[in-house]
């Protein structure tokens, strides 16, 4: 079950996708949060909702074993697939148009 907090415990593990990179992700568990991110454009820093999935261990070679999702239109379009359930059988596939600020995702969900 996931848990929802106001700030995701550090350390951040932001899911960085470069423009039409496809991941498949496996999730066992989830938080949804805030946390502060400071992109180029942005050298003040800017708090944002995030998605935090954390995923096997096998899937990901280094701690900490999930990742932090702060694209909004990503986690919008995710959130709903894991409040209904069963998500841990399934593969979240997520591929990536354009470059921050203006990318965008689309997301497949299938069966495992």
């Amino acid at each position: 079950m996931a848990e929802t907090a106001n700030e995701l415990i550090e350390p951040y593990e932001i899911l960085e996708l470069t423009d039409g990179e496809v991941r498949q992700l496996r999730i066992t568990n989830y938080q949804v949060g805030n946390v502060t991110i400071r992109p180029p454009w942005l050298p003040g820093g800017k708090v944002v909702r995030a998605l935090r999935v954390h995923v096997p261990h096998e899937s990901k070679t280094f701690f900490p074993y999930y990742w932090d999702i702060t694209g909004k239109t990503l986690v919008a379009q995710m959130v709903p697939y894991l409040e209904a359930g069963g998500y841990q059988n399934k593969v979240f596939t997520i591929t990536k148009y354009g470059v921050a600020p203006k990318a965008r995702f689309t997301l497949e969900v299938r069966p495992a």
